[in-house]
């Protein structure tokens, strides 16, 4: 049976298993975060590198996956990244302390660093060019899907079975993706894939992992401590190191002279607000819903899914802008639109209802449509065809990084700000005046969240639609790109390539 079908649909179903597993495990996640702390007697600050510890095993993954695909054969290396990615999760359901969580889902993170772009590598090669935009319809399924439900489905599993079961769920889909992949896909391997960039490999991970640690520190211990402040230096120092070899190397782990190119750069420095700041305030919601607002699990995927919902709403709509309003206006528009909604988010407090975090979380989707529609199409439109994976590389890292830091920065934020604004109360304080304390903490986070979109409307207005005009209009963006406009990560999702 399947024989008769057309290899590029084999294809593209292989990666809607992936693809559908690793969106669904962020956005159940995250609704899952309070019930995480509460069953481990964890803070905000440690319960933060669930997410901020995958991300990272992402973010260093991401950039070797092309090496490891053309050394050791794309559905060889998809398969790997299935089965680590399926047995983390079961190994996360399992888990029976905090800290093996965590490692589970770093491990889980090596196989969703590979996973996505391998996935895409793949259906790049099947799809001709001009049957791309088909491909990343059918990609539109999972992207859509799994952001509006997940929340939902994680909630209901943590109030009715176990907090278990949003790691445990993911264990069939996985099976049923390994085996499929197996029976239906074909070997392909390069020529001649070159030389693994250890020294880069080794470098940027490292720095990135140190930065992160030193961030989270800082809300723990203090910004003045020698715990704090050589994991930050070191991990500056090796930051610089890590560009230095990438940009001397013929064959870079990420090819950061991409950046030269005006527009690409400029499409990656939006990509730090736009990410950074939807993932810290998605990691900061189900927290001010559950601890503060008497909101179970369930009610609060049944509120957060509709920042989901805001982005299915506007996504048709924003292709569909795009070639006629061009990509300085959508950007600008849909940062605007990330702000206002961030600023929404100030009005909440003890006496509000739950439609005033609704309501914005709504806004922020719409925003983040116009956002990643614009951002990824205009990104491309002056790389040259035979630099679209490498440069795909390029803007994925940095859209983990951004989501990593961010996911970070909030948590530093608003532990260090709660124990500031309760701590100036006082022991006698009433229990009123403690609760509008807890509430002004999340609001500073929101107005830091606010003011990163507002920076990256600034960076927007830099863009040239000119610029875009070369071909961003006339071709599908990257199926790297698409398969990740719903996702969690830029709408968290993303994560495109």
């Amino acid at each position: 049976m399947l024989s008769k079908l057309p290899y590029k649909w084999l294809v593209a179903t292989a990666f809607v298993f992936g693809l559908f597993m690793e969106i669904l495990d962020m956005t159940v996640l995250n609704t899952a975060l309070p019930a995480l702390g509460r069953h481990f007697e964890a803070g905000t600050g440690t319960l933060q590198w669930l997410l901020t510890g995958y991300m990272v095993s992402m973010a260093v993954f991401i950039p070797v996956s092309g090496w490891v695909s053309d050394r050791f054969g794309s559905k060889r290396t998809f398969l790997f990244a299935l089965a680590v990615f399926t047995a983390a999760s079961a190994w996360g359901g399992a888990a029976g302390s905090l800290g093996e969580l965590i490692a589970a889902r770093v491990v889980q993170g090596v196989g969703g660093g590979l996973l996505t772009p391998v996935g895409t590598a793949m259906l790049f090669r099947a799809f001709p060019p001009d049957e791309r935009a088909r491909a990343s319809a059918v990609l539109s399924i999972p992207t859509t899907v799994a952001p509006a439900f997940g929340p939902v489905l994680g909630g209901w599993m943590v109030d009715n079975v176990s907090w278990r079961w949003i790691f445990f769920l993911k264990v069939p889909i996985g099976v049923l993706g390994f085996v499929f992949t197996a029976v239906a896909l074909r070997e392909e391997r390069a020529d001649h894939p070159g030389r693994f960039d250890v020294a880069g490999f080794l470098t940027g991970g490292a720095a990135l992992a140190l930065l992160l640690y030193g961030l989270d520190g800082g809300a723990r211990e203090g910004w003045g401590e020698v715990t704090v402040l050589v994991p930050l230096g070191v991990g500056l120092a090796l930051a610089a190191a890590f560009a230095a070899i990438e940009l001397a190397r013929a064959e870079p782990m990420i090819d950061l002279r991409l950046l030269k190119d005006r527009l690409f750069r400029t499409g990656n420095m939006l990509m730090l607000p736009a990410s950074g700041a939807l993932m810290g305030a998605l990691f900061v919601v189900p927290l001010l819903l559950q601890y503060h607002m008497g909101v179970d699990a369930t009610g609060s995927g049944l509120v957060t899914m509709f920042q989901a919902l805001g982005m299915v709403a506007l996504l048709p709509l924003a292709g569909r802008m795009y070639p006629t309003v061009g990509p300085r206006r959508m950007l600008v528009s849909g940062f605007a639109l990330i702000a206002v909604s961030q600023a929404a988010l100030l009005l909440v407090g003890p006496g509000t209802g739950l439609w005033a975090v609704r309501l914005p979380l709504f806004a922020m989707g719409a925003g983040m449509a116009l956002t990643v529609v614009s951002l990824q199409a205009a990104t491309f439109a002056t790389i040259a065809p035979s630099a679209i994976a490498r440069a795909s590389s390029v803007l994925s890292t940095t859209r983990q990084v951004a989501a990593a830091v961010g996911v970070a920065v909030v948590a530093t934020l608003l532990a260090s700000r709660t124990d500031s604004r309760v701590g100036a109360l006082g022991p006698g304080a009433e229990a009123a005046v403690r609760q509008e304390a807890l509430f002004a903490a999340y609001h500073d986070v929101f107005l830091l969240t606010a003011a990163v979109a507002v920076l990256g409307l600034l960076i927007a207005l830099r863009v040239r639609d000119a610029d875009a005009d070369a071909d961003a209009g006339m071709r599908p963006a990257p199926a790297a790109d698409a398969a990740d406009a719903g996702k969690p990560e830029a709408a968290g999702s993303e994560r495109p390539a």
